[in-house]
């Protein structure tokens, strides 16, 4: 019997029974109708001709239920990529176009964000959404906006489809859905996920009790997926964060923007498989050291923003408890793989915990140093109250590169 509990205070939606793809992919055109969908893509070129990329595009291309698709180039400044980029998916049918987030043309839009005393951020993903966000509010044409990555080795038509039901569907209508899945092959997968995140979400639990804030990121079966869908109203007021607190943070933002009702996570695949990142355990400023450290800043802003008070004995404490419960989750995560046959390095999981310990010292340390620091990129209404016609100078911006 497929697992079909509803544990926390979000709603989760299971894949049960046998796949009923036809079915989903029939409503989905016929919502689509009423409550158009708009499918982001954020790409770079190390992403570029890959055989992840190459396998979602040849799925994409029989997708007919999307309005429109917004490719976003990133972290590339040379015009042979953006060449490659509008080579790479000129095969696809659907209404679609590309968005050169670091060309010379944007970094004027960016100038005009300045000179009014704000600023999209750094090259990166974050800013990527953001531009996305905003092309498509500009259009005013579609309502439901998904995003996902383009590094998903195993993609297939079922992951957009079960990503976009939950809000597309007018019989069940939530305003944002979280894609969750399995991280596993051989062996597990996804170490900042169960080595770091959620041993320290556990570990603040402990030291402050079952907070709403908290119980509510406890909820997510895998909240550091990339992999989501929205009402296009949250585009316009969700503030996006440039730096590798991304899924936190759109987490924390939805939280504080719409009732818990509205927010629900759908199980998209049995299984996931994308690039793996380098630990970096020497280097903080790279890696998953820097992934961690960015999702602790993060927990901790968005905490003092619920009135909790993070002080320096409380992130000692803290570090020691998540050490420990670190340990414990090894241990835990050792007895899963026994159990089903999976390779699994006690040793090399060990010394991951042990970096990430640091990570979170290391995080807590430039919390206290600067507890006003922000990543994020000023949301849409606030653009639009700074420079009213910013809007339709980013739709200009873009249909003068197609």
């Amino acid at each position: 019997m497929a697992d079909f509990c509803q544990t926390g205070v979000v709603p989760t939606f299971h894949r049960l029974g046998k796949l009923k793809l036809e079915r989903m992919e029939d409503n989905l055109r016929q919502f689509n109708r009423h409550r158009p969908i708009a499918l982001v893509l954020p790409v770079t070129p190390a992403e570029l001709g890959s055989p992840a990329l190459n396998g979602i595009l040849s799925q994409l291309k029989d997708i007919d239920y999307l309005h429109e698709i917004v490719i976003v180039l990133g972290r590339t400044d040379k015009k042979e990529d953006l060449h490659r980029t509008k080579e790479m998916f000129s095969i696809l049918p659907q209404k679609h176009c590309i968005i050169w987030a670091s060309g010379p043309e944007a970094g004027e839009l960016y100038h005009v964000l300045e000179e009014e005393g704000l600023s999209a951020g750094d090259d990166g993903k974050g800013r990527s959404v953001w531009l996305a966000y905003g092309y498509i509010l500009s259009r005013d044409e579609s309502k439901i906006i998904a995003l996902h990555d383009c590094d998903i080795v195993n993609y297939s038509r079922e992951l957009l489809a079960r990503l976009c039901y939950p809000i597309a569907s007018p019989r069940i209508e939530y305003a944002f859905c979280k894609g969750y899945y399995a991280r596993v092959t051989d062996r597990l997968h996804g170490r900042v996920t169960r080595l770091f995140y959620f041993p320290l979400v556990t570990s603040l639990i402990r030291i402050y009790g079952h907070l709403p804030f908290l119980t509510y990121l406890e909820s997510f079966r895998y909240p550091l997926a990339g992999e989501f869908c929205m009402i296009s109203e949250l585009a316009r007021i969700n503030r996006i964060p440039a730096d590798w607190g991304i899924e936190v943070e759109t987490l924390a933002e939805v939280y504080r923007n719409y009732s818990l009702r509205r927010i629900c996570q759908t199980e998209i695949l049995e299984t996931y498989e994308h690039k793996h990142q380098p630990l970096s355990a020497e280097d903080p400023s790279t890696g998953l050291m820097k992934m961690s450290i960015d999702i602790a800043r993060a927990i901790f802003r968005n905490l003092a923003m619920e009135g909790i008070v993070m002080s320096e004995s409380m992130l000692r404490t803290l570090i020691v408890n998540y050490q420990r419960t670190a340990k414990d989750y090894v241990k835990r995560y050792q007895d899963e793989s026994e159990i089903n046959g999976l390779l699994f390095d006690f040793h090399k999981e060990s010394l991951m915990a042990e970096a990430f310990t640091k990570a979170l010292q290391i995080a807590g340390e430039k919390f206290l140093e600067d507890p006003l620091y922000s990543p994020h990129i000023p949301n849409w209404n606030r653009v639009v109250a700074a420079i009213p016609d910013f809007l339709d100078r980013l739709l200009s911006f873009v249909e003068r590169q197609r």
